[in-house]
């Protein structure tokens, strides 16, 4: 059973494989039937790709042998006949430019014949600018250029020289001999045409347009600005008597001056408004309304190109001319003012309306609306001027000044009650006793400047810093503020100049010293409530920043001061010269000697005399007292040191000592004469050992020098006399070594002091 169905099974796979093996077979030889001609075909093709690829190897081998050759040679004759174009073009164009030159030659020579001026400008730019491009060409340079470029120098000089003479038979000036003389000048304008003339084109509108065309416009308006500001218009702002007149005849306008007979100082800004718009309209009539075609610029009218040069110079001297001086000087007349201003907007707007300035142009305008910051800085200046002036002045013109002087000075006003300042003659504080209290009371005179002399410059100088700062009160925050600083300003500058300017009268002048002291003084005394014066004035700035001058105090007082010592170390070193000469007060007995020493004492009296005369109603009086007193104790001291020193005293030595002594205690006091009345001065010389330091000291030695030895000690009393009070024991002690001989009374005595 098995068997049969292995035998069926392989049976049945051997037909399944003979019949696969079938058609496979139909299957390739239908595919090789269909191949063979496809195959024929593909060998045909390849055999014509063949004879065609030998075909392109003999074309290449011609190409390459044959026509590159000729293709060579034909582009190099391109670029040969390529180069020849450009330089026939060249050549051509160059050829053209010149033609265009010549013709614009010769059409600028008929053209200037027949003096049509603008079409002679226009040809003669033509040929510069044909000239101009072929000047342009590099590597194309012809000789004949530089020739044609002197021809066109000589061409443009000659219609310049045409123009020219034009122009001076157009605009003509009339100067003066002298540049004081410019009442004489004129301006003649010949720039309308006569009525029998029939022109196209008025001469000046010719005449310039040419010379706009040229760029010649600018110099010649340039020139004539020159001549118009110096002659006309610079003259009409700085002489007040001064006044334009103009005439008009059939072909000419004539502009002249005239003076007045009867002029102020100064003119006002309305009046020279006024005779400046004149001078104006006149030349905007015959001159200035001429329009031109500006090259680059299109067409501008002459009255704009004429104030563009002239207008920044014409404003300098209005301003600094004019408005400045216009200024005012007290801030009441700030409100009058806007009649300066309504002026000048209105000039402003005239010149506007004839092109002469721009519509943004408004210098001046600018300058009369800031009136206020000017005024603030106008009165610095004048301030600061006046305080110089006074600070330079002579230091030795003097006034008098006493606790109940009348000064007109601001009154002090009530802190917080507003009310503005008011002059008065005298002082509140003069009016009567001041109550501090259910019983005590100060004298009207507290707090009073001592009598002295000041000069009267700084008197002045005060008054002028409560002038100012009055004038502050009352003017805008920020003229308030300027005024204020001036002021210090001013008092800072008294400290540099007046030391300085005055430095060597100062070192000289022993008056000068004192009075430049008391000035000093005097304004410190001043500062101490200037500021509070004024603080509470107005309800402005000063009410609520620190107004004070307090600050500038101890550097017045350090200046007064230092001064008057210089002066005294000055004194005090004569004084010790003259001493010098006295030979040490020793050997007395010797006539010589004692006619030196006397010598001395006479010179320092004299000294001290003179200086008492000088001083005199000068100093206050207790300064006077103490400088005085100061440059005797000097003279005493000196003394005594010398006589302390000496170590042997003869009884002769002792009374000559004695006699020189007694005449600086009887003849010193007598240099205290503070006051003018003799009478009143004996109170102060019988105050000498206030102000003497070494007064008591001297009388004391003179007391020795006539004692014995008992009256020695009994003086020294122990050490609680008033020896003992004036001298050291080793002073006495040398003094009794050298007034007598050494004895056993010499020795006990000198045993008692110590």
């Amino acid at each position: 059973m098995s068997l049969t169905l292995t035998l069926t099974l392989t049976l049945t796979l051997t037909l399944t494989l003979i019949l696969i093996l079938g058609e496979v077979c139909t299957m390739i030889n239908k595919k090789y039937v269909e191949f063979l001609p496809s195959m024929r075909g593909a060998e045909e093709l390849v055999t014509q790709v063949e004879g065609l690829a030998s075909n392109i190897d003999q074309l290449k081998a011609h190409i390459e042998n044959e026509v590159q050759r000729d293709l060579n040679v034909a582009g190099a004759e391109f670029t040969e006949l390529k180069q020849q174009l450009e330089r026939d073009t060249l050549v051509l164009s160059v050829l053209k430019k010149l033609q265009e030159f010549d013709t614009a030659v010769k059409e600028f020579h008929s053209a200037l014949l027949e003096e049509q001026y603008v079409a002679a400008a226009q040809q003669l730019e033509k040929a510069r600018s044909s000239l101009r491009t072929l000047e342009s060409r590099k590597g194309f340079e012809l000789k004949v250029l530089k020739a044609l470029g002197k021809e066109l120098v000589v061409q443009t000089q000659n219609i310049i020289y045409h123009l020219w003479q034009e122009w001076q038979k157009l605009i003509v000036w009339k100067l003066p001999p002298s540049k004081g003389a410019v009442v004489l000048s004129e301006l003649h304008l010949h720039t309308v045409p006569a009525q029998d003339k029939d022109t196209a084109v008025p001469p000046m509108q010719a005449v310039l347009q040419a010379l706009a065309v040229l760029g010649e416009l600018h110099y010649k308006l340039k020139d004539f600005g020159h001549f118009l500001l110096q002659y006309i218009l610079k003259p009409l702002i700085l002489h007040p008597s001064l006044e334009p007149v103009s005439e008009e005849q059939p072909d000419v306008f004539i502009l002249r001056f005239r003076s007045q007979e009867l002029a102020l100082d100064e003119a006002s800004p309305m009046e020279v408004f006024d005779k400046i718009k004149l001078v104006f309209e006149v030349l905007q009539k015959c001159l200035l309304n001429v329009a031109l075609e500006q090259p680059g610029e299109g067409r501008v009218t002459l009255a704009e190109l004429l104030g563009e040069l002239i207008w920044e110079e014409l404003s300098d001297c209005l301003i600094h001319n004019c408005l400045v001086k216009s200024i005012p000087t007290n801030s009441s007349k700030l409100e009058q003012y806007k009649e300066v201003i309504k002026s000048t907007e209105e000039f402003e707007k005239a010149l506007k309306k004839m092109q002469f300035l721009k519509e943004d142009t408004t210098a001046l305008l600018k300058y009369a609306c800031n009136v206020n910051s000017h005024f603030a800085n106008k009165k610095c200046q004048d301030v600061i001027m006046a305080a110089r002036s006074l600070m330079t002045s002579e230091i030795h013109n003097t006034v008098k000044i006493t606790p109940d002087s009348s000064v007109a000075l601001p009154e002090l006003p009530d802190p917080g009650s507003g009310d503005h300042l008011k002059m008065h003659r005298a002082s509140p504080l003069h009016s009567g006793l001041v109550n501090l209290g259910s019983e005590s009371r100060l004298s009207p005179l507290t707090l009073s400047l001592p009598t002295c002399r000041i000069s009267s410059s700084v008197q002045q100088l005060v008054q002028l810093a409560y002038h100012t700062l009055l004038e502050a009160t009352a003017s805008t925050d920020l003229c308030c503020l300027q005024l204020f600083n001036c002021v210090r300003d001013v008092f800072q500058l008294f400290c540099e100049v007046v030391p300085t300017y005055h430095r060597e009268t100062l070192q000289k002048l022993p008056q000068l010293a004192a009075i430049h002291h008391n000035n000093c003084m005097y304004i410190a005394h001043h500062l101490l409530t200037l500021g509070h014066q004024f603080r509470y004035s107005s309800a402005g700035v000063l009410s609520s920043v620190a107004v004070t001058f307090v600050d500038l105090v101890p550097g017045f007082r350090r200046l007064g001061v230092e001064c008057f010592l210089a002066q005294m170390r000055v004194q005090k070193g004569e004084i010790l010269e003259r001493l010098s000469s006295a030979r040490n007060f020793s050997n007395m007995d010797d006539e010589e000697n004692y006619r030196a020493a006397n010598k001395a004492i006479k010179q320092v009296l004299h000294q001290l005399r003179r200086l008492g005369m000088v001083w005199q109603d000068v100093l206050p009086v207790n300064v006077y007292c103490k400088a005085m007193g100061t440059l005797l104790n000097t003279a005493l001291a000196e003394i005594v040191t010398r006589i302390v020193a000496l170590e042997d005293i003869s009884a002769e030595d002792a009374d000559r000592l004695y006699s020189l002594c007694r005449t600086m205690v009887e003849e010193g006091p007598q240099v205290f004469t503070p006051l003018l009345e003799e009478d009143k001065n004996k109170k102060y010389q019988e105050e000498v050992p206030v102000y003497v330091q070494n007064w008591m000291t001297f009388k004391e030695l003179m007391i020795i020098l006539q004692a014995n030895l008992q009256e020695i000690v009994d003086q020294w009393a122990d050490g609680k006399g008033p020896l003992a009070k004036e001298f050291s024991a080793a002073e006495v002690k040398s003094l009794i070594r050298a007034l007598f001989q050494n004895t056993e009374r010499r020795a006990a005595a000198l045993a008692k002091i110590k």
